[in-house]
């Protein structure tokens, strides 16, 4: 998915990111998209009952 962006490019939306919320606010809102992808993936598991339908 970034594999097609650049040096340049990350930086650019770093510093639009910086811009956008302050210096201050970027580590809530890591911690806030850290929880968000921690949820989904508990989410995403199969619970161990639940069985997967075979392809035939």
């Amino acid at each position: 998915m970034f594999r097609s962006l650049g040096t340049t490019e990350l930086l650019i939306i770093a510093a639009v990111v910086i811009l956008l919320f302050g210096g201050r606010k970027i580590p809530e809102l890591f911690k806030g998209l850290a929880e968000a992808v921690k949820e989904f993936k508990k989410s995403s598991k199969d619970t161990p009952g639940e069985k997967k339908e075979e392809q035939v």
